[in-house]
């Protein structure tokens, strides 16, 4: 039985919305599997932290070079 236009277009919609479900559904398993990598790490980063782990304190960056050329001529 040869589909009309319309049941065609309704069959691609159909499909289309299938494949979308499909990839939300994968989507939602990444962020899943993501969501609980990091919690996970904040549970590593709390326990460090509690055992007196500490990284070093970073210096200010020295300004780029373009920066320090504009505050010479602003002055």
């Amino acid at each position: 039985m040869e589909l009309t236009d319309q049941q065609k277009h309704l069959q691609a919609c159909i499909d289309q919305q299938r494949e979308l479900l499909d990839d939300m559904q994968k989507l939602q398993a990444q962020i899943n599997e993501k969501r609980d990598l990091a919690v996970k790490l904040q549970g590593i980063i709390e326990y460090l932290q509690g055992q007196g782990v500490e990284l070093p304190k970073e210096e200010a960056p020295a300004p780029a070079p373009e920066a320090a050329e504009e505050a010479k001529e602003d002055e």
